[in-house]
């Protein structure tokens, strides 16, 4: 079969309309037109990598490895990122599995344009895992660099909204029912201490994010090789020097060893997005129910419109947010599974990654970015929490009186009582008073305690329930907002957490 037949060989369409192949965010409205969607796309990453190039070169001139005129003239061509095609390297990066085999090249080419002398210091004595995962690394703070302070103003609108409704009784839900009562500003606080968490754990990651320098298999040989080769005296720190000197020249870590199948990094940071996107996900999940037309108890600030229907006001933010809590955790799958890399570079571990990386970083950041603005906007109705806790006729209380009762019957006995009386209300639609009252009236006199016989006229009403279901008592404890437990105080303990921590500077 002809060559020329084969699929592989075929005229590129997207070559003829190279716009037609960019990626805008068409079908990622989550992260399209972010900040974080700028630093990671193919010209974020391109600068990145000439970044790294760049830095390598003044790293060894600083160390006198290459002349100062070496690393101004790399600098300089680095600098001219459009000089560079994106697209051009992409294509032919698939004859080396990697984009800085070209871009060297291209590199060389322009710097040579610039002092001849100084093509031979670009690139030298590294391997392209060396600048590929340096320039991941600059990706990755400067994503997190936009998502750090989305996630600030995440807290303080949520700190806000807690303090505001420390007090607004809601019903609490545990497997899709009503619970107890809890308030909406315990939920808010709760929201607000896992967005601190995902920061927390981010802000760690960003100030560890290392630079990579360990040439071609991790011994940094070909650095002393060079410098041997230039007449330098042999020096057994050289490579610790060079790297602690790349390190600072890029602004991100030295790490104890080359990492290039050591992925402790990748890894790491695939941890802290996954609890970020989870964060916010939880977040939005309950955006999400309690803003049911049902319930009606939340609604965006500016929801989103139905192309169909006119009455809709979508909670798309939140939507958007739920999303990317489902993406995220899958691509972490993927960063970890890279951490089983075989000798000095892997066949296929290292390449996993890449894109996985920025669509967990794009995601998570669009994420952040639609929490800010959701939490700020977020819109609460205390009147439809209110209609919602009185929705089951007292039943979210049941467990304040059985409490109440099983200091006079038994818990057994309170117990027994309330599930019949429940059942009743729930079945039959009477009001739980009512229901309870019929229930005591039945029961029968064995189940009363042995050592307290039943009064005279009255065979059948335990004599202990009565005077704690008189009316008033009743009434009482059928109040929701009455069984509160310690939600105010434990709002108030939540919001001593302050937003700012010393690691959110990286």
């Amino acid at each position: 079969m002809p060559t020329d037949d084969l699929p592989w060989s075929a005229p590129d369409p997207a070559a003829q309309h190279p716009d037609e192949a960019a990626d805008s965010g068409l079908l990622a409205p989550s992260w399209a037109g972010s900040a974080v969607a700028a630093v990671t796309g193919d010209t974020g990453y391109l600068r990145a990598l000439l970044d790294a190039e760049a830095a390598l070169t003044r790293a060894q001139a600083a160390l006198g490895l290459a002349p100062e005129a070496a690393a101004a003239a790399v600098t300089a061509a680095a600098a001219e990122t459009h000089r560079y095609d994106p697209r051009a390297l992409a294509l032919r990066a698939r004859a080396a599995g990697n984009p800085v085999v070209p871009l060297v090249a291209d590199l060389t080419t322009a710097v040579a344009a610039r002092d001849p002398g100084a093509a031979a210091y670009v690139h030298r004595g590294a391997t392209s895992q060396d600048i590929l995962d340096t320039a991941t690394m600059l990706v990755c703070a400067r994503a997190l660099d936009t998502v750090l302070p989305d996630l600030i103003r995440t807290a303080a609108a949520l700190r806000r909204t807690a303090a505001e409704h420390r007090d607004t009784p809601m019903a609490g839900r545990t497997l899709t029912q009503h619970a107890v009562p809890t308030t909406f500003g315990l939920k808010a606080a709760g929201w607000r201490s896992l967005v601190l968490d995902a920061h927390d754990r981010l802000a760690s990651v960003r100030a560890a994010l290392p630079v990579q320098l360990g040439g071609a298999a991790g011994t940094l040989a070909a650095f002393h090789a060079y410098a041997e080769a230039d007449g330098a005296p042999p020096t057994p720190d050289l490579g610790s020097r060079l790297l602690a000197r790349y390190a600072a020249e890029t602004g991100l870590a030295a790490p104890a060893l080359p990492w290039h199948t050591l992925r402790t990094p990748v890894a790491d940071l695939a941890g802290a997005l996954a609890c970020t996107a989870g964060a916010l996900g939880k977040a939005a999940a309950d955006v999400l129910t309690l803003s049911r037309t049902e319930l009606g108890e939340l609604t965006e600030g500016s929801g989103g419109s139905s192309s169909a229907m006119p009455h809709k006001t979508n909670p798309v933010r939140a939507t958007l947010i739920a999303a990317a809590a489902r993406q995220v955790p899958g691509l972490a799958a993927v960063l970890y599974g890279s951490l089983a890399a075989e000798d000095e570079r892997p066949a296929g571990a290292w390449h996993a990654e890449w894109q996985p990386l920025r669509d967990a970083l794009r995601l998570t950041g669009g994420a952040a970015r639609d929490a800010a603005v959701l939490t700020a906007e977020l819109r609460v109705h205390p009147h439809r929490m209110r209609q919602n806790l009185d929705a089951t006729g007292g039943l979210v209380v049941t467990e304040r009186l059985v409490a109440a009762l099983t200091a006079l019957t038994g818990r057994a006995e309170a117990r027994r009582l309330l599930d019949t009386a429940a059942r009743r209300t729930a079945e039959r639609g009477i009001a739980l008073p009512a229901a309870l009252d019929e229930v005591l009236h039945e029961a029968p006199p064995t189940a009363r305690h042995e050592d307290r016989p039943a009064p005279p006229g009255d065979p059948a009403t335990p004599p202990e329930a009565a005077p704690a279901l008189s009316p008033s008592r009743l009434r009482q404890l059928l109040d929701p907002t009455g069984y509160l437990g310690s939600a105010g105080a434990l709002v108030d303990r939540a919001l001593e957490r302050t937003e700012h921590h010393p690691q959110e500077s990286p």
